[in-house]
């Protein structure tokens, strides 16, 4: 192995053992209860509120594609009535949560990382531990907090409307019996779906928060680092949310499975 090759693999291991510290601080932090109302309400607004339009054109629209896709396959085999089922269980454990946490991550992550950024860049950090206020506590937990709260709401959002969106499209547009549709969603749905869905949802709002604080507190001088920062958060924390997203599927269906949900 080349030194490049070397001083990238330590280099990341350092991220990583510095995000986890992080992570450790703002945990720690949380269990304090230093968080006040005022700060945690305007985060959940700025991440969850403003983020809806986004996450209701990307659920409605992924529930039509879907829909139209799963109806060309099945009407081959006459399972029409089967399509709302599969739009209902994709929506509620796989799509909704990860395209929902997908562009939570490019406007939220990045904006994350760009307002810490400036912050680090002029001094604002330094200034706040001058005044015997810890920055993890007074910027990271609220933000925190925040995302965990807003993602799983997001995701139902997402879920509700991608289904909404696909009985209309699969109804009104491919001729579907609506009956027939409806009731074979209720009869191949489960709660545990769902509540996979929403698990996904609140460590995804964390790694979001995490990754986007985490490069924004450490980004580099001057433009280009908050440039940098923020361009490294939206990655890694897209990448993050797909690696995960695999592990947690296996171990919440693992879940299910053994204690029968």
């Amino acid at each position: 192995m080349n030194a490049f090759g070397q001083k990238w693999i330590i280099g990341g291991l350092v991220g990583l053992g510095q995000l986890t510290v992080l992570a450790k601080e703002a945990l720690a932090s949380c269990l304090t209860f230093k968080l006040t109302r005022k700060d945690l309400m305007y985060q959940i607004y700025s991440i969850g509120v403003k983020s809806q339009s986004v996450v209701l054109v990307t659920g409605a629209f992924t529930g039509m594609v879907l829909a139209a896709q799963t109806y060309f396959q099945f009407h081959k085999v006459k399972m029409d009535t089967a399509t709302l089922a599969v739009v209902s269980v994709s929506m509620c454990s796989e799509l909704g949560p990860v395209l929902t946490a997908l562009m939570v991550a490019g406007r939220v992550g990045a904006s994350m990382a760009a307002e810490l950024g400036t912050m680090r860049v002029t001094e604002q950090i330094d200034a706040l531990r001058t005044l015997a206020t810890h920055p993890v506590d007074y910027l990271v937990v609220p933000r925190l907090v925040a995302a965990v709260i807003a993602l799983p709401l997001l995701t139902t959002e997402a879920m509700a409307t991608g289904i909404l969106a696909s009985y209309i499209v699969g109804v009104y547009l491919l001729g579907i019996d609506p009956a027939y549709a409806w009731w074979n969603m209720l009869k191949y749905s489960h709660d545990i779906d769902v509540q996979i869905g929403i698990v996904k949802a609140v460590v995804y709002g964390g790694i979001i928060a995490l990754i986007g604080c985490f490069k924004g507190l450490n980004c580099g001088m001057g433009a280009e680092g908050v440039g940098r920062a923020t361009t490294e958060a939206v990655v890694y924390a897209s990448i993050s949310i797909l690696i995960s997203n695999f592990f947690l599927t296996l171990a919440l269906e693992q879940i299910a499975v053994i204690f029968k949900l």
